[in-house]
């Protein structure tokens, strides 16, 4: 019984801030900030209506493609570079490490000014070029940390007998070695594409109508007039809901990827 109270109470706790945030999105401006709140009301659609009629909806597309494009390049360009760091003999094999993680290391402040100044100069301001550009530079390295001891965790033996019937060193990668890092190559990209979608810094600073992620886009409905809650919480609930979905429809690969290696030997 304490378990379950217990249980009960992390729930609401947990999930407490989310529920209000998408009930408060489902009311007027009115029964928002009616006091006592109703906890029992007639949903309303008005905000989410509102927002698709608004340049919101290309906001949302735009931090969609960005996501996307950022993940896709992460995977193709760490994956194979954290199985050649894993099967190499270096020397120095932790300071490699740590310097590519280093990239990490530095508050976002830190790169504002030099990317804003590089970027300006390429003509990437506003573009979903720059912004990916951006992302890629953070999440390789993220990408490349995490798959790398997958990679070192599984035996070079099966590697081994797929050269001895013939295949290349790179057919025994992508046909053997790979699909068994498939627990954490999914790991790495749902954090690629989360870090992406949330970047609010790097979006307000280097975007301004072409390229604007949602997450900017929420702050545009605040102003001198006043903070227009319904939408800015319909828009916070549509931008929790892909990393919501995401998460859920890979979780089996999330869970099994987070604990592989607790048990390395």
């Amino acid at each position: 019984m304490g378990r379950a109270a217990l249980t009960v109470a992390y729930l609401v706790f947990a999930l407490g801030p989310i529920l209000w945030l998408v009930q408060m999105s489902l009311k007027t401006e009115a029964e928002a900030f009616r006091m006592p709140p109703k906890l029992l009301f007639v949903p309303s659609f008005q905000n989410y209506a509102e927002l698709f009629r608004s340049p919101f909806l290309s906001a949302i597309v735009n931090s969609f493609r960005a996501s996307i494009l950022t993940t896709l390049l992460s995977l193709v360009l760490g994956v194979p570079a954290a199985y050649a760091l894993a099967r190499a003999h270096l020397r120095r094999e932790m300071p490699v490490r740590v310097w590519i993680l280093s990239t990490r290391m530095a508050p976002p402040i830190a790169f504002a000014l030099p990317f804003y100044l590089a970027f300006r100069a390429m003509g990437l301001i506003d573009t979903i070029t720059g912004l990916s550009i951006i992302y890629l530079t953070f999440n390789l390295s993220l990408v490349i940390w995490l798959t790398q001891v997958f990679f070192e965790g599984l035996p070079r033996s099966l590697e081994e007998a797929a050269y001895i019937d013939g295949a290349s060193t790179w057919e025994a990668f992508a046909r053997v070695t790979l699909p068994l890092a498939i627990p954490g190559v999914a790991t790495a990209a749902i954090f690629s594409f989360l870090i992406a979608w949330n970047d609010f810094f790097f979006a307000l600073i280097l975007t301004r109508a072409q390229a604007q992620t949602a997450p900017v886009a929420i702050m545009g409905y605040t102003s001198f007039l006043g903070w227009e809650w319904g939408k800015m919480a319909a828009g916070s609930t549509l931008v929790m809901a892909p990393s919501l979905l995401f998460a859920v429809i890979v979780r089996k690969y999330l869970i099994s990827g987070l604990t592989s290696g607790a048990l390395k030997d």
